[in-house]
């Protein structure tokens, strides 16, 4: 098998680039022509606008809304958001009452209603299930509305009810509301906030049976856990319909226990357990065995997207009470397209210093640093806008900032290997050689810089609030591109420059010049007579061989130096 020559390496390298290159275009064009994706980023709100949702709280008996519960429902919303993939967003309590939570853009139907939704979860006992009309048959066969409760019926349980199944929570006012009750008449009806210690009158979700039911016996705040799944039968084959997993916590696992131990030994309606999210009952399984490990398994008309929605709601936790929306509006972006256009600027002027600098330093090696850039900035391009697309990421004026900080961090990794180049021309090395032992000793400084910039950025993003993180985010990213680059681009052209016989020969303009280094210097403090050269050039030479010494070196030259001009006093006293 032949060797890989470090051309061929080269090359190698060059071609993966260009590979990760059109992968990336070509998953963005797809997008563009049969999705929903763009060419450019998404903003955030900050720079776009969006979406501002007011939620008032809705709580038990006129109870006061206390800030902890705030600050618990602020998180559960936020974690809700996260999931939902929508970045950028901003959620926030005014005064001591409401949330207010601000999205960037349009946001979709599903993710305002992951907003609005309160998502309390009760599991209540069934004690009476029937038709969602109120129509009864009377005795001549006819079907006619059930009358209003009337006035003074009995409204108190005749015995103390011994638990949420027992028959005497149904009294006959709450009978004669629960035959009054039509399912498509209350079908916008909020009954989240009911009492959990009373019973419920409501309907299922799809308002085709109506439920008497009991009062709460397990709390959506015991769950511990919630993830969507296809079912599984006892032989492990998929059914191909899909449910929602719980798992309790311990207080849940013994609530849920000691009720469903209960209702195995009823009859009729009274052996179902009502599963009630936002006072609408999605589930009343009938109970085959007393579930004790605390992981039930909701069933039901779910959809994959359904399943996985209420999933995450019941994941996070069920918010302390249910919310009212108080107002929905349009927001103008915060900062706008001026701050937008003045990062960019920034961004350019700091690019163009970057360009001067590294001409000045490095001549026509300088394309390399300029071209490198131009690919990094190909790649943050791309890939921002895939994140754009597929997770709905979106670049804020913070996220702008990391991007225009990255422009020194990607600069400084060339300067390091073009410095560690030079260092190894000025030993006498020749360019081939140079360039592959400077990147050897190279690469071990990018990577250890490169880690630190990534932990940096992780810990931050990890640690920082949210309208910092985006500044994280950028910096982390580019982070990697700029690996990629030096990697996959910077290191592969310059193994090619260096067979150029521009570069090779070590033009003045190349940047890589031996004698305007100072490559007389031959290092442990030795020197090499320098071949004939124009006197300015030997001078320049002479300096840059002077300026490299090490201060050990130096001492040792000065002493060489005064142990000459002590020789030759001598010879000049003995003549």
């Amino acid at each position: 098998m032949a060797k890989s020559t470090p051309v061929k390496k080269a090359w190698r390298s060059l071609t993966w680039l260009g590979v990760l290159v059109v992968v990336l275009l070509g998953t963005l064009t797809a997008g563009v022509l049969f999705s929903n994706a763009t060419w450019l980023p998404k903003l955030a709100l900050d720079l776009e606008g969006g979406t501002q949702i007011i939620l008032a709280p809705q709580v038990e008996n006129g109870q006061a809304v206390q800030q902890q519960q705030l600050d618990q429902a602020v998180s559960i919303i936020r974690q809700r958001i996260d999931a939902s993939g929508v970045s950028e967003a901003q959620i926030s309590t005014e005064g001591s009452r409401n949330i207010v939570v601000s999205l960037p853009g349009k946001p979709d139907q599903a993710t305002l209603d992951r907003v609005k939704s309160s998502a309390r979860l009760d599991f209540r006992p069934v004690l009476i299930a029937g038709g969602p009309t109120n129509e009864v048959v009377g005795a001549d066969g006819k079907s006619t509305p059930a009358p209003s409760p009337a006035p003074g019926l009995q409204s108190t349980p005749s015995t103390k009810p011994t638990n949420g199944s027992d028959l005497a929570w149904v009294t006959p006012e709450l009978q004669a509301q629960f035959n009054a009750y039509d399912c498509k008449a209350n079908a916008n009806k909020t009954t989240s906030q009911a009492p959990t210690d009373k019973p419920l009158i409501t309907c299922d979700d799809q308002n085709t049976v109506k439920y008497l039911l009991g009062p709460v016996e397990v709390k959506g705040q015991d769950i511990q856990d919630a993830n969507a799944g296809l079912v599984q039968s006892s032989q492990g084959v998929t059914t191909g319909q899909w449910a929602v997993n719980i798992v309790f916590n311990g207080a849940g696992t013994k609530a849920f226990a000691d009720v469903t131990t209960r209702l195995v030994g009823l009859q009729g309606s009274q052996n179902q357990f009502a599963i009630v999210l936002d006072g609408k009952v999605i589930s009343a399984p009938t109970t085959q065995a007393a579930i004790t490990d605390g992981k039930p398994q909701i069933t039901g008309n779910f959809t994959e997207t359904t399943s996985k929605a209420l999933a995450d709601q019941l994941k996070f936790g069920a918010l302390p009470f249910s919310f009212k929306v108080q107002s929905q509006d349009t927001i103008s972006a915060t900062l706008g397209t001026s701050q937008l256009l003045a990062g960019l600027i920034a961004g350019l002027i700091g690019l163009i210093l970057v360009g001067i600098y590294t001409f000045f330093q490095y001549r026509l090696l300088g394309f390399v640093t300029i071209f490198s850039l131009v690919v990094a900035g190909v790649l943050t391009w791309l890939t921002i806008s895939l994140l754009s697309w597929h997770y709905d990421y979106r670049l804020s004026l913070a996220g702008v900032a990391g991007l225009i900080v990255a422009i020194g961090f990607t600069a400084d990794s060339f300067i390091v290997y073009f410095e560690r180049i030079r260092d190894e021309l000025r030993d006498g090395r020749g360019l081939e050689s140079a360039v592959e032992a400077g990147w050897g000793r190279a690469r071990r400084t990018i990577y250890a810089s490169k880690a630190t910039n990534l932990l940096a950025a992780i810990v931050l993003y990890v640690l920082a609030a949210a309208n910092v993180r985006g500044f994280a985010f950028t910096l982390g990213l580019t982070t990697i591109i700029d690996v990629i680059v030096v990697l996959l681009f910077t290191h592969p052209t310059l193994q090619l420059l260096a067979r150029t016989r521009f570069f090779s020969s070590g033009h003045p303009l190349s940047g890589l010049d031996p004698e305007a280094l100072g490559a007389v210097y031959r290092g442990a403090a030795q020197f090499r007579t320098p071949t004939a050269v124009k006197a300015g050039t030997a001078a320049r030479s002479g300096k840059e061989a002077a300026r490299r010494q090490t201060i050990a070196e130096r001492k040792a030259s000065e002493l060489a130096g005064a142990s000459t001009s002590a020789d030759r006093s001598t010879e000049g006293k003995d003549s």
